[in-house]
């Protein structure tokens, strides 16, 4: 399985105005060709009201400027343990945003051509793994999106990385209980054969702080889906 080679782990640097090489003089950080403006200290930082398009156009660096600027808040990333609500609070987030929806699960189901337990019981668990990085970093380069993610995309620090670098990552949870009863009959979860409450409890307690790395944490429990992304939204927008 071939993995992805990402440009993400190189995106902050390149959103930074990487216009050209950045040098600092008096305390001001200058970006190549605009050092007389700055050379004078606060007096002239109002001479950044020139021209901006014309100093691009003159630099030739038209073609880099759009991916420069775009924000890594571009991406919604949702993580957690299955039952958290991440595709269905995924929805309401698109329709808030008006951003696309890509679910982990079914894009990696459609470039596998086969259901999820199919996929983990002809391949096993590490082709899935590999193909759900692979599915991740594609992903992860569509700006504009909200991406529910799979209950077990967070096991990898290389997935890790690549959603803090490109995305802003939101981690849903909800107590033992409450995941039971959303998800304790659906028979298409391979992970949960031989006992659902037994299996939610091990994985809640052997992911317990795998997604501590999210930006914001909300708890799912006893809310609405309504809710839960009027709440991320509060957080997103403020």
């Amino acid at each position: 399985m071939k993995l992805c080679t990402n440009n993400c782990n190189e995106a902050p640097r390149q959103r930074n105005f990487r216009l050209s090489r950045r040098f600092f003089l008096a305390g001001y950080p200058v970006i190549l060709g605009l050092a007389p403006y700055f050379a004078c200290g606060s007096a002239k930082v109002t001479s950044l009201c020139y021209d901006m398009k014309k100093l691009i156009c003159e630099h030739g660096l038209e073609a880099e400027v759009g991916e420069n600027l775009q924000s890594k808040r571009d991406i919604i990333v949702l993580i957690g343990m299955m039952g958290t609500g991440k595709s269905t609070v995924g929805g309401y987030l698109a329709a808030e945003t008006g951003y696309r929806l890509l679910d982990l699960d079914a894009l990696i189901a459609e470039k596998a051509g086969c259901s999820i337990p199919q996929l983990f019981e002809e391949k096993g668990e590490t082709y899935f793994r590999d193909l759900e990085t692979e599915v991740l970093c594609e992903s992860l380069k569509k700006p504009g999106s909200i991406l529910a993610t799979g209950g077990g995309a967070v096991l990898r620090d290389y997935n890790c990385r690549e959603m803090l670098d490109c995305g802003w990552v939101v981690a849903l949870a909800a107590s033992a209980d409450e995941i039971v009863s959303r998800v304790g009959e659906d028979k298409g979860r391979p992970l949960l054969a031989g006992g659902a409450k037994e299996r939610i409890t091990a994985l809640l307690e052997e992911r317990k702080d795998a997604y501590d790395f999210a930006h914001v944490t909300v708890d799912t429990s006893g809310k609405s889906a309504e809710e839960v992304s009027a709440e991320i939204l509060m957080h997103y927008r403020g």
